[in-house]
């Protein structure tokens, strides 16, 4: 059922909903097994989440957050000045969980932008971004780029923004087990794109050349695992995916 509704509801809509539903959900699941870092809160299980195969206790219920999500949240707070500096940030494709908790943050001037969420305050391609070089200290652009059938643009214009020294984070569903990137421009349908690439709506399966191909753009890349980020504990606790490894991105000043 939970399936049958992310592959048939626009996300647009999904996200509306979810702003209604989450309290009565947190209410409902709440205890102590599991905790969502980013808002503290407790539920003796989260939601399962997936379009293919679903994974058991990945939706926290009270932020909507991901596996995904809560290690960045980890990340930026453990290991970043991002909730202390004055930072100037640009998110691509706003995640709910984040956006107003960003917005609320005094020390961050935080513009978002997409083609159709309605979170975006800027209407725009990701391929032809409206803002002037070297402009941002953070980019975040999380999960977008498998939709982006030339990904390399898109990379170039992450770049292009962000200012020199600046730090950018950009996600993707990535198969740490494959070497090579996976996509065929010639697979077009809905169904074809979920049977090779696991969602109708992505071109590619990201394998761990995925770094380089940031590299090739100009950023230099770190490869963080999360258990770099948090320790064992801390996965298990905050229901993480233990073989993630997080992008993080720096434009260089030369």
């Amino acid at each position: 059922m939970f399936s049958y509704i992310l592959n048939t509801i626009p996300r647009p809509f999904l996200i509306k909903m979810s702003y209604w539903a989450a309290p009565f959900v947190s209410m409902y699941l709440k205890g102590s097994r599991y905790t969502d870092p980013i808002d503290g809160k407790s539920f003796r299980k989260f939601l399962p989440y997936g379009y293919q195969s679903q994974r058991a206790n990945a939706l926290a219920p009270g932020t909507m957050s991901l596996e995904r999500h809560r290690l960045l949240w980890l990340f930026l707070q453990s290991k970043t000045d991002f909730f202390k500096a004055d930072k100037k940030v640009l998110h691509v494709a706003p995640e709910q969980c984040f956006y107003r908790r960003f917005k609320k943050l005094k020390n961050v001037e935080y513009l978002t932008t997409d083609l159709f969420s309605p979170l975006a305050d800027v209407k725009a391609d990701i391929c032809n971004l409206p803002f002037e070089d070297n402009s941002y200290d953070v980019v975040f652009c999380n999960h977008v780029l498998e939709h982006i059938d030339d990904d390399a643009k898109a990379m170039k214009e992450l770049y292009r923004v962000m200012k020199p020294g600046g730090l950018g984070v950009f996600q993707v569903p990535q198969d740490t087990a494959r070497k090579e990137t996976y996509e065929d421009s010639n697979i077009t349908s809905s169904e074809e794109r979920k049977v090779h690439f696991g969602q109708y709506d992505h071109v590619r399966v990201y394998g761990m050349d995925y770094f380089d191909r940031l590299r090739a753009v100009g950023f230099e890349v770190e490869e963080m695992a999360c258990i770099e980020i948090a320790s064992q504990k801390e996965i298990d606790s905050y229901c993480l995916s233990a073989d993630e490894i997080l992008p993080v991105c720096r434009k260089p000043y030369s």
